[in-house]
């Protein structure tokens, strides 16, 4: 909100929104819609929106797991981002948009599905957001679509390639990410792009790929490490700096929410700490890893469910995935907590739902 000795000087209104010259939000009514709200980063976005007294809507896939939208106040519609009509029904008469879902797996078997739902639905659902008058977009991307800083942070200008994503999420969260940028230059589309990095905490039912990690860490079952690095931040601190966008992102850009950069060694003796256990002292080299990670995929093929270690997994551990939010803290208001207060959120989490003893 603008100050009280802040001249306002109007520039849009729509669809309950008021936005000034300088792109901050003075109100906001009607309906957002959220997708992904059923999952770990979308269902903690829908409690933030909660708790700030909105209307929500949420778009969920027939037969998908609710537990985290059970017994929230939401508006909700079937469909999926495969489901053109669907998503034309989700986003009439909604005021504002959060696109939070996406194929998030390190390792599918299907690598032309991840592209179709992530990349085709997410133009889809651009494209019907637009022709829906909806005045207010924020699409989650990921710090996987940027590049790496060698010995130090990235932030959103550290340039990144196609040829430098490893593996399919990354390149559809990258083709994706491109053409809601297009659409944003090129239609109109009133967007602001957020990059989260490596969220953790309640909610994560699934759970994602660092969610088993912590389960298998705290659970003792994870004696060995490789030597990588990741951004740790909690999954309500990427809720609020969703609200953030939404209230003051400017149209076109994009914003990392992160928190705190540690090794892999360091999250593990943390999550180690939090569980009274002994962290791993043996740390791996990668290349001996890879044909164990052929077989590894070979069996999960053949046999069904998810290999424990993948080829992909371990090319992407070659960099420590150190990122700076400096830009959302100085144009949003963003903040985060402490890696510590984020692993041991997640911690509790997964033994209040008995993934850990």
């Amino acid at each position: 909100m603008a100050d009280a000795n802040t001249k306002v000087v109007i520039t849009q209104s729509f669809a309950g929104w008021i936005v000034t010259r300088e792109g901050w939000v003075l109100s906001m009514s009607g309906t957002v819609l959220v997708t992904g709200a059923t999952g770990f980063v979308g269902s903690a976005i829908v409690r933030a929106l909660l708790a700030r007294g909105l209307s929500v809507r949420v778009l969920a896939r027939p037969g998908s797991d609710r537990r985290n939208v059970r017994h929230l106040q939401v508006d909700l519609v079937e469909g999926s981002l495969e489901d053109e009509a669907s998503l034309r029904r989700a986003v009439t008469g909604c005021a504002s948009l959060i696109h939070a879902a996406a194929d998030y797996r390190i390792w599918v078997p299907d690598a032309a599905a991840m592209l179709r739902a992530n990349v085709d639905g997410t133009r889809t659902l651009m494209r019907a957001a637009l022709d829906a008058g909806v005045g207010r977009i924020v699409y989650t991307s990921s710090v996987a679509t940027l590049g790496h800083a060698e010995g130090g942070s990235a932030d959103e200008e550290t340039p990144s390639a196609l040829a430098d994503m490893v593996g399919p999420y990354k390149r559809s969260k990258f083709l994706a990410e491109a053409e809601v940028r297009r659409m944003a230059v090129e239609d109109g589309l009133p967007v602001v792009i957020v990059n989260p990095s490596t969220p953790v905490g309640p909610g994560d039912v699934k759970p994602t790929p660092t969610g088993r990690m912590i389960v298998e860490a705290a659970s003792g079952r994870m004696p060995a490490y490789v030597d990588t690095g990741l951004n740790i931040v909690h999954v309500e601190d990427v809720a609020q700096g969703h609200l953030l966008a939404l209230d003051k992102g400017r149209v076109g850009e994009r914003y990392i929410l992160g928190g705190e950069n540690l090794s892999l060694a360091d999250i593990l003796a943390e999550i180690a700490r939090l569980t009274g256990r002994q962290p791993p002292k043996v740390r791996l080299p990668r290349l001996p890893l890879f044909p164990l990670a052929v077989v590894a995929e070979l069996w999960a093929r053949l046999a069904g469910g998810e290999p424990f270690v993948t080829i992909d997994g371990l090319r992407m551990a070659r960099w420590h995935m150190f990122f700076s939010s400096a830009k959302a803290e100085r144009e949003l208001g963003y903040s985060h907590r402490s890696a510590h207060q984020a692993l041991a959120a997640a911690v509790t989490w997964f033994r209040e739902i008995g993934e850990v003893a």
